[in-house]
Order: structure tokens, then C-alpha cells, then sequence
């Protein structure tokens, strides 16, 4: 039997903490600091994170800058086309590229390209950012409420999302621009165009989301915490709400972010057959469009092609890195 402790009269007690740590405190790290630093250690996910902030703020400024480099994206050139010669192209080399015009001027017209991709980022980034808002919107409420109350509800759901997902999405927004007049409800030109591709986009596009959902809510309602819910007398609106939503955040962030790069290569390709955005604004599947014609002169198609390239795969990266930050046993 070992004998008692004995401390002297008048000496300190060390706490637990200043022998463990050295009197420092130690603060946990939530969640989403936690999915933070390790999407810092991803270089190549960082990298195409930036390259989204830099694209998005040249969308928001486009006036500024082209006010400085470009000029005005509708802006006809004629005096720097090269008559002449029967081609109507730039004159000077390497299509007309100087200091006033960085990336060139279009064949006939001589549009500055710069300020015409500039303020096409503002079309795709729009129209991609409010089309996947709404899918995501959608989606997410027929998937919780699927996966959670299941049976006839689930039955139903399910099978509008199959329909959804059978219908020739590309021939319906062809043939539905089409017999759109130039003005409804209350909208014309440019706004009507806008909303129109927006609503087809996303309103067709919700399945994909809702079936990703559906499935993680089917894993999540038989989670000890929901059981811990009911038992306590939670509604269902308050479990949905309270505990479900919550945890569908991390899939939802990752699958928008590689759903936005969907939607910009479905309006570009609406903008290159025509019924997209409609000229003279600004949109970069309808410079692609019109820069078929001027086949012989690629540094016309490659500018557009190159901006719809590297805003793809900077989402692409991004979102690669987003979902392995929030989940690594994914891997």
C-alpha cells in the first residue's frame, strides 16, 4: 500500500493544462477550418480558386477595363480592316494585335476582341451562376424530400426526375427560343434572352443534383442524430431543416461548382447554333459561331475557344479540390 501524497503548506499545484501544454490554450478547429487547410495544400485546386476570383472580378469591372484597353466591345473599326486586299481582314500582323487592341479585332467588322471577351464573361458567368442557383434550389428540395419521406412521395419524385433526365434538353431549348417572341412577361431584348436561358438551363437541370441528394439524405435519415431528433419530438420540417440540410452542404458546394462549367458549355453552345444570346451583345459561343466564317484566320476562334477553355477547367479543379478538402476518404 503506497503512502498518501504530501504537499507543503503554501506550494502551488500545477493544473493539467500548464504540465500538458505549457499554460497555452488549445482552441479546436471547426469543420470548415479544417477543409481549409487542406484545400491550401492542394497548389492545383488554389490555383484554379484564384483564377475564378480574378475572372469573376474582370466580369464585375468590364466597363473600367475596357474603358482603358479595348474600348467598345460594339465599336465597328473599318479603318483598320484591309479593304484592299479582297480578304476584309486586319491589316498589320498577326490580326491587328497592338496596344490599343491586345487580342486583335474581328475580319469585316473590326470589333476589338478583348472587349468583346471581357464582357462575354459577363454573359457565361451570369447566366451559368443563376442557372445552376435554380437547379441547386430545386434539386436540393425534391432530393431531401424524397429521400426522407420516401415511399409514394419517393415513388413520384424519382420518376419525374427519370423524365427529366430522358428529354432532349438541346432540342427543346432550340425549338422553345425559337417561338419565344421578342417580348414576355413583362421582359425584351437582352433580359428576356437572359431569363429565358436561365430557366431552360436550370430548370432542366435539376435532376442531376436531386438524385445526389436523394441518395446522401437515404444514408443520412437512419443516422443516430435524426433518431436523437425524433425522440426529442422534432418535426419533420425541423429535422429536414436542422439536421439534414446541414450535412448535404459539403456535396451540394462540390457538385455546384463542377455543375456551373456545365452550364457555360451549354449557353456557349446555344450562342453558337443562334439561339443564344443574340448580337451585337457579347457572348463567347457567339464569337465561335462567327468565327466560322473566317475559318482561315484561326487567332479569331482560338481567343473565345481559350477563355471557355481555362473558365472550365479552372471550375473543374476547383471543384476536384473542394470535394477531396471535404471528404478525403473519397479518394
Amino acid at each position: 500500500m503506497s503512502a498518501p501524497l504530501e504537499f507543503e503548506p503554501g506550494a502551488s499545484i500545477a493544473e493539467p493544462e500548464a504540465v500538458l501544454v505549457g499554460e497555452r490554450r488549445i482552441e479546436g478547429r471547426s469543420l470548415g477550418q479544417i477543409a481549409w487547410s487542406r484545400l491550401k495544400r492542394d497548389k492545383v485546386a488554389i490555383t484554379g480558386f484564384f483564377f475564378l476570383i480574378f475572372l469573376i472580378l474582370v466580369a464585375i469591372f468590364a466597363p473600367l477595363i475596357t474603358h482603358f484597353l479595348g474600348g467598345d466591345p460594339n465599336a465597328f473599326h473599318q479603318d483598320l480592316i484591309d479593304t484592299a486586299g479582297g480578304t476584309l481582314g486586319p491589316k498589320g500582323a498577326y490580326g491587328g494585335i497592338s496596344g490599343a487592341h491586345p487580342l486583335g479585332i474581328e475580319p469585316v467588322n473590326g470589333r476589338d476582341i478583348f472587349a468583346r471577351i471581357v464582357y462575354g464573361s459577363r454573359i457565361s458567368l451570369l447566366i451559368a451562376f443563376l442557372a445552376t442557383l435554380l437547379s441547386v434550389v430545386i434539386g436540393t428540395t425534391m432530393g431531401i424530400i424524397a429521400g426522407f419521406f420516401g415511399g409514394w412521395v419517393d415513388a413520384i419524385i424519382g420518376r419525374t426526375m427519370d423524365i427529366f433526365l430522358a428529354f432532349p434538353l438541346l432540342v427543346f431549348a432550340i425549338a422553345l427560343v425559337g417561338v419565344i417572341p421578342d417580348q414576355a412577361f413583362g421582359l425584351s431584348g437582352l433580359a428576356l434572352r437572359i431569363t429565358l436561358l436561365v430557366f431552360i438551363i436550370g430548370f432542366f437541370n435539376w435532376p442531376y443534383i436531386g438524385r445526389i441528394v436523394r441518395g446522401q439524405t437515404l444514408s443520412l435519415r437512419e443516422r443516430e442524430f435524426v433518431d436523437a431528433a425524433r425522440s426529442l419530438g422534432a418535426r419533420s420540417p425541423s429535422i429536414l431543416r436542422s439536421e439534414l440540410l446541414p450535412n448535404l452542404i459539403a456535396p451540394i458546394l462540390v457538385y455546384s461548382t463542377l455543375l456551373i462549367p456545365t452550364n457555360i458549355l451549354f449557353e456557349a453552345a446555344l450562342s453558337f447554333l443562334g439561339v443564344g444570346v443574340q448580337p451585337p451583345t457579347a457572348s463567347w459561343g457567339g464569337m465561335l459561331s462567327e468565327a466560322v466564317n473566317f475559318y482561315t484566320m484561326p487567332y479569331f476562334m482560338v481567343w473565345p475557344g481559350l477563355a471557355i477553355f481555362l473558365t472550365v477547367m479552372a471550375f473543374n479543379l476547383f471543384g476536384d479540390g473542394l470535394r477531396d478538402a471535404l471528404d478525403p476518404r473519397a479518394r
